[in-house]
């Protein structure tokens, strides 16, 4: 999984979920040569990595036993996890969303790694159990219609799909759209909690905290929901409550296509241009901090930025419990961070788009056939692999 040997990344973790599958075990070699696969050799495997373009070597028992021993080694910073279980995958998405409205469902679908869709009725009747890993599309949470009322109000997709969500919230039994996704964040939060994966990109990342913030309190404005906000809200918000952020501000302007202080994207204007736009990935110790090490597998240390309408965090409204695994340092920004909820574990990504760079409504869609090495788009692959590893008895 180097940089130099493997020639399509992406589909590498589709053949490390279909062996899997297969009930077999891979051995994931966490920091080794971009943090490679070993699997069992049988031609099954070598003719379907060749059908997928997947480059591979094949090695003798004492190179392997070579390559484990250097991996064990104290003074190496590697480790090699155990993946036993194919995760049974969810993508949180609207019905008849297309496959590149989002990354994560069109990576899944080009590295040939099967999920299903689930939207609010299955959430809301617990469809998440059958499930070890969730993935949130570019969902707003707050009831807000993704805060696009500014520009877009007067367009017929944004009409429709306002219309179809509050038709859909009335269906399920609830009178404004901000109640029902309230209480489908819940769920998704209890899921976290009772052992669930979830991993969320964009708006989905802080509007799902700011929901969370904001139970019981309307944080809506008439063109929203109907009625007017709450008095001084901001006040009443609990942060306590959230997954990950903390002591955030929210925009009362409709108007404004912004949730929050928790995003980056305007205060980086003027400071972070696309030529400077990278962010890097943090070295973890892989033998003590086997998950954010296994988060972080790439094959190189620097990642192109992309943006969205939630571009990165702000450092300063990270909760001090939750890890940073991946930073632009130009501004001091948080993109990739990492946390424990509960039993569960949760990622959130900022950015809509690995290779869009600034993805805008009505965009072509992403051909991944032309970026097969992708290092944002692996970060999003490490995650669906995480499930699967072996969980280590944890020391008394």
């Amino acid at each position: 999984m180097d940089a130099e040997m493997q020639r399509n990344h992406l589909k590498a973790y589709g053949i490390t979920y279909w062996v899997l599958e297969k009930q077999l075990k891979v051995k994931w070699l966490l920091n080794y040569r971009g943090g490679s696969f070993l699997m069992p050799d049988t031609e099954d495997i070598q003719r379907e990595c060749q059908i997928r373009g997947v480059s591979f070597e094949v090695i003798s028992d004492s190179k392997t036993e070579s390559i484990l021993e250097e991996i064990n080694s104290p003074s190496q910073n590697m480790e090699a996890v155990i993946l036993e279980k194919a995760p049974k995958i969810a993508v949180y998405t609207p019905y008849g969303k297309q496959p590149w409205d989002d990354a994560v469902t069109m990576v899944l679908t080009y590295a040939e790694i099967p999920y299903e869709t689930v939207y609010d009725k299955e959430v809301l009747n617990d469809g998440l159990l059958a499930f070890d890993w969730l993935h949130l599309h570019h969902e707003d949470f707050t009831g807000q219609f993704g805060k696009f009322y500014g520009a877009y109000k007067s367009a017929a997709w944004y009409i429709q799909e306002k219309k179809e969500a509050e038709a859909l919230a009335t269906k399920l039994g609830y009178s404004k759209v901000s109640q029902e996704k309230l209480d489908v964040a819940l769920k998704i939060r209890d899921y976290v909690i009772g052992g669930g994966f979830m991993f969320a990109m964009c708006s989905a990342a802080d509007s799902f905290d700011i929901a969370l913030s904001a139970e019981g309190i309307d944080i809506c404005e008439p063109m929203f929901d109907g009625d007017g906000s709450d008095a001084n809200y901001q006040s009443k918000i609990d942060y306590n409550k959230t997954f990950a952020f903390t002591d955030f501000k929210l925009e009362r302007n409709p108007s404004v296509y912004e949730f929050s202080t928790i995003d980056m994207t305007q205060k980086r204007m003027g400071i972070v241009t696309r030529s400077v736009d990278y962010f890097s990935l943090m070295d973890f110790s892989a033998k003590w901090d086997p998950i954010p090490t296994m988060l972080c597998q790439n094959h190189t240390a620097l990642v192109k930025g992309f943006m969205g309408q939630t571009t990165a965090f702000t450092r300063e409204e990270i909760k001090s419990n939750v890890l940073v695994l991946g930073e632009n340092k130009t501004n001091g920004e948080a993109k990739y961070i990492h946390g424990i909820k509960g039993k569960g574990f949760f990622t959130f990504y900022g950015g809509h788009d690995p290779e869009d760079y600034q993805h805008r409504v009505g965009d072509s869609k992403t051909e991944l056939d032309l970026h097969p090495t992708s290092p944002g788009y692996r970060l999003i692959l490490n995650n669906v692999l995480f499930p699967a590893a072996r969980k280590k008895k944890q020391k008394t």
